[in-house]
């Protein structure tokens, strides 16, 4: 909608002049208050005595004033009742009023009272003050004629008080200044806080923190607005809490295209520097290391346990690629993950990204992960894995709970080994469910190019992202009791 300035002479219009602002007609406030409801109603008879023009039969809501029609540009506030801009007075198309002072004389009588008023405001506090010290240091307080005013103190104790203003006031615009340019996120302001270091980064201490950063700081791209400490932090922050770049940009004073390519950036070089710490563990530390309650049941002979968990992404506009990521478990469109546990809790094995539609099988014999095991190793495993045949063939073992389908009762033998296995492999749910909660990022949908291939090879940026957030866990305490 196009505006028109509604004062006579004036030809502005918001398409043409979009520098300028134009204001509409005050309305009437009736429910703020008996003040509010006086000086709109004042201050609205007096705009269209200004503008001094027959408005009957038209809709006044749609009156427009430019801000050329003001002193400053720019309207005052309804209860700046003495500024010159309460109303407008900037070339209003008409003679001027015999006893309406010039815009110029108005706008200077207003600066000289408004400094009247900021030097007895000033001295009014300095006295407050200097009363408060003279009742605390004198027991006995000092009585002051009734008749005492400002014109009382002498002029010495006046620039005094004026000199201690400025002090002040230039101390306080120092203090603001320094807030103002403190680097935000800087190593700073983690330093001996292990609280803000788990909320931030989901990593367990300060120390853990700077070890990381210290291993891939030579690594990282140099960026002109943010040190590389920040920019690791920034990548921390989105995987950890799921933030918006938008949200980000703000945090960090740059632009939300500077905060996606900073975390692109990052997160490749972190999947290259960090993916060995998703590694699969020699057989012999594996049994030195096997926990009480695996050795209970399974003796020394568990390798790992798996689990595939998904993460819903942006439905496609491709039907070929929407039908292939619909998953009938979840009801959205996601990727699938294969993740493989050792008994100590530690994540061994995370596969690439498959649609949701894929089975549980197919991704376990086509990711390589049948490649890792060696004979005599077993695996422990939920009821979709159907993959005892392949297992078999390389003379390893796999154990799922018992099958109910076509039995009316499972036998005691069934319940007590589903019973065992359903008490140790709950640690691999215990780690997805950990991944989720300290990564929100993998609990949320994500966009759809975080599928995308383009410029980065044949690996998606959900694949990398997946590995990152894999190895971060490792680096915190495992949640496996040894005991």
């Amino acid at each position: 909608m196009v505006n028109y300035c509604r004062v006579y002479g004036c030809f502005n219009r918001s398409d043409r002049e979009k520098d300028k602002q134009f204001y509409r007609l005050p309305e009437v406030i009736t429910r703020e208050g008996e003040k509010s409801l006086e000086l709109s109603t004042e201050r609205r008879r007096l705009w269209l005595a200004r503008l001094n023009q027959d408005f009957s039969g038209k809709n006044l809501k749609n009156i427009r004033v430019c801000s050329d029609h003001f002193i400053s540009h720019k309207k005052a506030t309804l209860y700046d009742k003495d500024s010159p801009d309460w109303v407008p007075s900037v070339n209003m198309g008409h003679a001027q009023l015999p006893t309406t002072p010039s815009p110029q004389v108005a706008s200077a009588r207003f600066e000289r009272r408004k400094a009247r008023n900021d030097k007895t405001d000033a001295v009014r506090t300095l006295l407050a003050f200097s009363e408060m010290d003279t009742e605390v240091t004198d027991p006995e307080p000092t009585t002051v004629p009734a008749t005492e005013t400002q014109t009382d103190i002498t002029g010495v104790a006046f620039d005094a008080m004026t000199n201690e203003l400025a002090h002040l006031q230039k101390k306080s615009d120092s203090m603001s200044l320094l807030v103002n340019t403190q680097i935000p996120y800087s190593q700073e302001f983690f330093i001996g806080n292990d609280d803000k270091v788990k909320y931030f980064t989901g990593l367990g201490s300060y120390a853990v923190l700077i070890v990381l950063f210290n291993s891939l700081e030579t690594f990282l791209p140099l960026k002109i607005t943010l040190t590389k400490f920040q920019c690791f932090i920034l990548t921390l922050m989105k995987l950890r809490l799921n933030l918006s770049n938008l949200f980000l940009a703000y945090q960090f004073n740059i632009s939300p295209s500077t905060v996606s390519r900073i975390f692109n950036d990052n997160i490749n070089v972190m999947y290259v520097r960090l993916k060995p710490f998703v590694h699969w563990p020699e057989r012999e530390f594996l049994r030195k290391t096997m926990p009480m309650q695996f050795r209970k049941h399974f003796g020394k002979k568990c390798a790992v346990i798996i689990d595939c968990f998904e993460i819903r992404i942006e439905t496609p506009s491709s039907v070929k690629a929407r039908c292939e990521t619909f998953s009938a478990y979840k009801h959205h469109n996601t990727v699938k993950f294969l993740i493989g546990i050792t008994p100590q809790g530690v994540i061994s094995f995370i596969s690439n990204s498959w649609g949701g539609r894929t089975s549980d099988k197919h991704i376990t014999e086509q990711s390589g992960f049948l490649d890792n095991l060696l004979p005599g190793d077993l695996v422990l495993a939920d009821r979709g894995f159907d993959i005892a045949a392949s297992v078999g063939t390389l003379c390893a073992q796999v154990k799922v709970p018992a099958f109910t389908k076509g039995k009316s009762q499972m036998s005691p033998l069934d319940v007590e080994t589903t019973r065992k296995l359903a008490n140790v492999r709950i640690h691999v749910e215990r780690v997805i469910g950990l991944a989720r909660q300290k990564y929100t990022l993998l609990s949320s949908t994500l966009p759809i190019e975080f599928l995308d291939t383009r410029g980065d090879g044949d690996i998606p940026l959900i694949d990398k992202t997946a590995v990152v957030c894999c190895a971060l866990i490792n680096m915190c305490d495992s949640i496996v009791c040894f005991d």
